[in-house]
């Protein structure tokens, strides 16, 4: 017997033809340099996006090249996130926080062959350019200023194509997008998606019992569109036809309140960092800005203390976890609560938000210790791997390393975990960042979060620093909340009824900021630098 289903290739060009057929009406908004909005709507990003795609194959784009963007978020990113899919090249987000020398190693690595620019950004570029290969390049003139000479205005490029033109052929496991990895240690690497891998991660985002994003939601992504994709938000909401407010090169607070209020978003995106600095506003100015009712806050990026997501519920905003990497396209778990927990308590319920929450359907988790496969009880931890349609099974133009992927073919995370019996993963710590004291082993992560519940705390980094007699032991980095104090006796305090007591730090340094990676994590490489000589005596 033979099933009698259609053999359609999964494609997210029709993405881009439903949008354009049922959504054109639907505003897409972006805030420009200067501040102001620039709207358009789905119909226009239709037939922009088409004809960029036609644009780049008469200037001689062949299938499977790379064009890269080097780009903030708004309409003209979004219209490139389908034009070069649609044209059939692979589109190559390039992370404009890196520095100069990465991102130049990283457009040769791939072998870029256009890229499309912000005018805001060509300082930037003119520091790598000489690193690579780019052929063309086309800017986007954000400011109305003329582009310089020798590139291409974004406008006159499409102007060069007419409109009557349709999509080469594709097949579902075509590579459409790469991204690198943020490359904490060693250089960055390349993951390429497919059509395939990405229509079932945003089929699967968009359920209910994930982010559950609707076609009547307005989402404005604050998760820059060169990290891992914009957390595939661009892809779902061409999908359903969702409005998009993207931010521009202005992610403060202040510029973000106004337009969380102003265009009435139900959905917002972003790494911790954001909502920290967020939240310390709302608190000061009870009742300025009056939000959409059940707007939910979807944080990734680094783990979210239990103590941010109540201060978040008290200003009525729901904050949904979820956990994956730029190789997991990237989201692999979301923290809500299920059926199969029944009635939960107030305290229960924020408890399990503070996880990484359990697979999304297709995605397989297993965590290995040093004896093999660990039990699923929410005590036995190991290193955290992952199998599934969206999960790369390799990197672009490296040779398969043991230190990434197993013998039987699942990714190796890097991150430390237990499972609970009902499938919640709650992240210990990153392989490299544990810490092992007096034989006993300890999580940052779970101190950092513990941390950061204190009222006077704004942000706290756990690292192991050398001991005499201990081996190691962990070293509280510290940034206090603007105008408040508290001194390492007061926080030692704080957390000896959550801690062993071999688990609470002896010693805390009290800094300005902490260093972060390009995505918004704490960049402990840095601090261990930056504290390797730490002398006992000044644990005071």
């Amino acid at each position: 017997m033979q099933s009698t289903m259609m053999k359609v290739p999964l494609n997210l060009t029709h993405f881009l033809e439903r949008a354009g057929k049922l959504f054109g009406s639907v505003e897409i908004v972006s805030r420009m340099p200067d501040k102001s909005l620039h709207r358009s709507t789905y119909g226009e990003f239709y037939r922009r996006s088409r004809l960029l795609a036609e644009a780049l194959q008469k200037a001689g784009l062949k299938k499977g090249e790379r064009v890269a963007t080097l780009m903030w978020n708004h309409y003209a990113h979004f219209e490139a996130y389908f034009g070069v899919i649609a044209s059939g090249g692979v589109m190559h987000t390039l992370n404009l926080r890196l520095v100069p020398d990465d991102i130049g190693f990283i457009a040769n690595h791939a072998e870029d062959r256009f890229i499309i620019v912000d005018d805001v950004l060509l300082p930037l570029f003119e520091q790598f350019k000489a690193q690579t290969k780019i052929e063309k390049v086309i800017v986007v003139s954000l400011t109305g200023k003329p582009v310089p000479a020798g590139c291409v205005d974004y406008e006159a490029f499409l102007k060069t194509a007419t409109g009557d033109w349709d999509y080469p052929e594709m097949h579902e496991d075509d590579p459409i997008a790469m991204c690198y990895t943020s490359g904490t240690t060693g250089r960055p690497k390349g993951v390429v998606y497919s059509h395939r891998s990405q229509v079932l991660h945003t089929l699967v985002q968009v359920i209910p019992d994930s982010i559950g994003i609707s076609g009547r939601d307005v989402i404005l992504p604050i998760v820059p569109m060169f990290h891992a994709n914009a957390w595939g938000v661009p892809y779902a909401a061409a999908m359903l036809g969702t409005k998009l407010v993207f931010p521009g090169p202005h992610l403060h607070p202040d510029d973000l309140l106004p337009l969380l209020e102003g265009e009435k978003v139900t959905i917002s995106c972003g790494v911790p960092t954001i909502w920290l600095g967020m939240v310390q506003i709302l608190e000061k100015n009870p009742g300025r800005w009056k939000f959409q009712p059940g707007l939910r806050l979807t944080v990734g990026g680094s783990a979210v203390p239990e103590s941010l997501i109540r201060a978040y519920a008290r200003q009525g905003i729901e904050i949904i976890q979820g956990w994956g990497m730029t190789e997991t396209s990237p989201l692999a778990t979301i923290a809500k609560v299920t059926q199969t927990q029944g009635e939960v308590s107030e305290d229960e319920r924020f408890a399990t938000h503070a996880t990484q929450g359990y697979p999304l359907p297709l995605v397989d988790l297993r965590i290995l210790g040093d004896e093999g496969e660990q039990p699923w009880d929410g005590k036995a931890v190991g290193e955290i791997q992952v199998h599934g349609p969206w999960i790369t099974g390799s990197y672009h133009n490296l040779p398969a390393s043991q230190d990434s992927f197993t013998e039987d073919g699942w990714l190796r995370t890097g991150d430390v975990a237990a499972i609970t019996p009902l499938g919640f993963v709650k992240i210990t710590d990153r392989t490299k960042d544990l810490i092992k004291s007096g034989g006993e082993w300890i999580s940052s992560v779970d101190l950092e979060n513990a941390i950061m519940g204190h009222p006077a705390v704004a942000e706290a980094a756990v690292i192991a620093v050398p001991h005499p007699k201990w081996a190691e032991r962990p070293l509280a980095v510290i940034v206090f909340k603007k105008d408040a104090k508290a001194t390492q006796d007061e926080l030692r305090q704080y957390l000896s009824g959550k801690f062993a007591k071999w688990a609470v730090p002896d010693a805390y340094a009290f800094v300005e900021a902490i260093p972060r990676t390009s995505t918004g994590k704490f960049l402990k490489t840095k601090l261990r630098e930056q504290f390797r000589d730490w002398k006992w005596a000044e644990a005071g």
